[in-house]
């Protein structure tokens, strides 16, 4: 009887004097715990020089658009800095516990963003330090800094972070020990939360010794060291400053090319297949001597990349699709890799599917890898174009070029030359997939 006469109690506490429930939506926010900028509750509100007070994300945001004005009174401010204002902010939490039966939900604490003085004392700290386990616990603090919110991120980034975390990785990739694994692993999870790399950063970590330890986690570290090393060599590669060199050394390293087979066979997660299928494509079409490029295939090609990339394709996601169709025709600008693709079952029915169906890019690597394959077609019966017009190739084709698809002219003209070459095979075979088109509409 009381419990019940305690809860009547705490539902009429609930709603207004009508005995209506009030919802968040419908309580009047004082004016002065309101952003002057968004016009939304402050969840950290900080004053500017001006006396003005504003939240933290809105005025930071002003200022790093370039202003350095007070945006309600129009003052030049004296100092770009806020101060944090915990008056306003322990008012505002205790309003909302006040309302917590209305369903007001009490603001936390915000964490107090590091400056850069505590940056640069740390990573100051960070290069001098010649203990793994010293370093690493340093290294742990930039990272809980980073993980803390994008302005501390911005901050260690602006105070030389990547080129502090890269140098320490360049000193200790030679170094043994499980300290020193260790301490590699958290720098390597700290940089990647750094990229892109300024040229500093990048010429460490572009050196043998820096790219021989990357290779040997590939290969044999962790799982979140294999993901790190991937994605890290991924930012290396990707970038055209240095990429030769980046590749002669991966080439030449012991298991870089298995390390990367590795990641595609046994994934991980989305983010290192993305990784291992980019620094193949890299390799592959960044390696302009053509004896070079066909043994870098032949590697490949021996380790069931294909049959890999091609159980991939089945049901990848966009990304992932079009990065595997990039390899694939990669991988077909040498007679070695061509040859593989030409003998998989899977490769036509795949790889005609996804005309129309991924993205414009999707389609440009699609057709190409078919128009390699037709192109190299030496079979009188025409095999593979056969095949091709079996699974609906002809119609897709011809869709390209009346729908106005937007891929390039290179690829259109390849479209053109492969419907030269399936018309004079279009009598022999039936090649209607209706349901391929039922929901395609032009792009203009």
């Amino acid at each position: 009887m009381i419990a019940s006469w305690r809860r009547k109690k705490a539902s009429r506490a609930a709603k207004g004097g009508n005995g209506v429930e009030m919802t968040p939506s419908e309580l009047i926010i004082p004016n002065h715990f309101r952003c002057p900028i968004s016009l939304d509750m402050m969840k950290d509100p900080v004053t500017l020089s001006t006396g003005i007070t504003y939240d933290r994300e809105n005025i930071e945001k002003w200022i790093e658009s370039g202003n350095i004005t007070c945006p309600m009174t129009n003052q030049v401010l004296r100092t770009l800095e806020p101060i944090p204002n915990h008056t306003i902010r322990r008012m505002i939490q205790d309003w909302c516990v006040e309302n917590r039966a209305h369903g007001v939900e009490r603001i936390p604490t915000p964490r107090v963003p590091v400056s850069s003085d505590e940056v640069g004392h740390i990573l100051e700290k960070i290069s001098m330090s010649r203990a793994p386990q010293d370093c690493k616990e340093l290294v742990g603090t930039i990272i809980r800094w980073m993980k803390e919110s994008e302005r501390n991120k911005r901050c260690i980034i602006e105070n030389g972070g990547a080129m502090t975390l890269a140098s320490t990785f360049y000193s200790f990739a030679e170094g043994d020990g499980e300290n020193v694994i260790s301490l590699l692993e958290d720098v390597m999870n700290g940089l990647t939360f750094m990229m892109p790399f300024n040229y500093e950063a990048e010429g460490h970590l572009k050196s043998f010794r820096s790219l021989e330890r990357l290779v040997w986690f590939m290969k044999s570290g962790g799982l979140s060291g294999r993901v790190n090393a991937t994605l890290i060599i991924k930012e290396l590669i990707s970038n055209p400053r240095g990429v030769a060199n980046v590749i002669q050394i991966l080439v030449k390293s012991e298991g870089a090319i298995e390390g990367l087979i590795k990641l595609i066979k046994e994934p991980i997660c989305a983010s290192s297949t993305k990784a291992s299928l980019i620094v193949i494509y890299h390799m592959i079409v960044s390696t302009t001597d053509l004896s070079s490029q066909c043994t870098i295939v032949g590697r490949l090609v021996d380790l069931g990349l294909v049959s890999f990339v091609l159980d991939i394709l089945v049901d990848a996601d966009k990304s992932i699709c079009e990065k595997s169709l990039g390899v694939l025709d990669a991988i077909c600008q040498c007679d070695i890799g061509r040859t593989a693709v030409y003998n998989s079952a899977l490769t036509v029915p795949v790889v005609v599917k996804k005309i129309l169906r991924i993205s414009d890019l999707a389609t440009e690597f699609s057709v190409s890898v078919l128009w390699r394959l037709c192109d190299y077609e030496r079979r009188e019966d025409g095999g593979v174009i056969v095949e091709a017009l079996e699974v609906g190739a002809f119609q897709k084709l011809l869709l390209i070029l009346q729908v106005g698809c937007n891929i390039n002219e290179k690829s259109k003209e390849k479209v053109t030359k492969l419907l030269k070459l399936l018309n004079q095979f279009r009598s022999k075979v039936e090649c209607i997939e209706p349901m391929d088109f039922k929901n395609l509409k032009r792009s203009f």
